[in-house]
């Protein structure tokens, strides 16, 4: 099973990518997670995880990636990434892991001027094409804010697109557009609805189509000051374990 995590900036991807892989896990799963958000930098530690080495400096670093994708089309060839592996085959130098659940990370914007991220974008989408899973094994894709990953098609072939929304105008809108543009294109859309107050869940409902929802998580102040300290993410969240078997059952 293959799940993008995606929304606006802030609404809580990442939080919701680590507590759902800690559930999956604990369901039995083997669960990878992904990082394909450039600008993240707190992701491993929702996991309680060192920060791996990037695919892309694996690679090189960007620029020599992106020599290697230049040289690739010039021969006709699909790229380095022409052939198909499963989670086994990614060097263990590059994942962090703990209690079932594997990180990796495909890049992270280091340097003033180092260029635009269009090598972790291409990187992001040979390699999400080119892995196999077997049944028990689910794959999390942390992604960049807004919707640039989607115009690059880095999520065809996920299972799932889970769209955050936080109690915004801009994330109510921006799911509107997620759910355009994922429609006929990428698997199934679903909405979770993140840090939700009493008297907020009616207002944002109003606005959407409720057959979508797939959960709703009310505002845990444990949970923001963990995140808030970079402490490892050790609660179980009620939603969460409802949202893990909605997956489960639809995939």
């Amino acid at each position: 099973m293959k799940i993008a995590v995606c929304g606006k900036g802030g609404c809580g991807k990442s939080t919701v990518s680590a507590l759902l892989a800690k559930c999956m896990a604990k369901k039995g799963n083997k669960v990878l997670v992904v990082d394909i958000d450039e600008s993240n930098y707190g992701l491993h530690s929702h996991l309680g995880l060192d920060m791996p080495e990037t695919l892309i400096d694996h690679f090189g670093g960007k620029k020599e990636y992106g020599k290697k994708m230049q040289a690739a089309r010039e021969e006709q060839r699909n790229s380095i990434f022409d052939r198909k592996w499963k989670i086994g085959d990614i060097p263990s130098d590059l994942i962090a892991s703990k209690g079932g659940i594997k990180l990796i990370s495909v890049g992270k914007i280091q340097d003033f001027g180092e260029g635009c991220a269009c090598p972790l974008g291409s990187l992001s989408r040979q390699f999400f094409e080119n892995l196999e899973l077997n049944d028990n094994e689910v794959v999390i894709a942390d992604t960049e804010a807004g919707i640039e990953h989607l115009g690059r098609s880095i999520e065809r072939g996920f299972d799932f697109i889970l769209i955050i929304v936080d109690p915004s105008y801009e994330s109510l809108r921006l799911s509107k557009k997620i759910e355009d543009i994922t429609k006929d294109n990428v698997g199934k859309a679903y909405i979770v609805l993140n840090r939700v107050e009493d008297g907020v869940k009616d207002i944002m409902m109003g606005s959407l189509d409720k057959d979508k929802v797939a959960a709703i998580i009310p505002v845990n102040k444990d949970l923001f000051k963990a995140s808030l300290a970079g402490k490892e993410f050790d609660s179980d969240i009620r939603e969460i374990d409802g949202l893990a078997e909605f997956l489960i059952n639809n995939n």
